[in-house]
């Protein structure tokens, strides 16, 4: 898969964690390695096979929400994605 780069180093700088779409976040996540476990309502779950703790995104909107960027900029920075 090809890691779309203007996403990614968004994530990564943490200077748009607010103007992210969603569709691109979740796009990132499944080019990460996350693999879509579950959906409950607008929740959705997805799994890392590296990383113990699950990804939980939903959109506010068509963006994705701030604090779950920064979690993911978390893991990109912890594991090295």
């Amino acid at each position: 898969m090809v890691i779309d780069k203007r996403i990614y180093n968004a994530v990564k700088r943490g200077n748009a964690d607010y103007n992210i779409r969603f569709n691109d976040f979740e796009k990132l996540i499944n080019d990460l390695g996350f693999v879509f476990q579950r959906q409950d309502g607008s929740h959705k779950i997805y799994h890392h096979p590296v990383i113990l703790e699950n990804m939980n995104i939903q959109p506010v909107k068509n963006m994705a929400k701030g604090y779950q960027v920064k979690q993911l900029r978390g893991f990109i920075r912890d594991y090295n994605l």
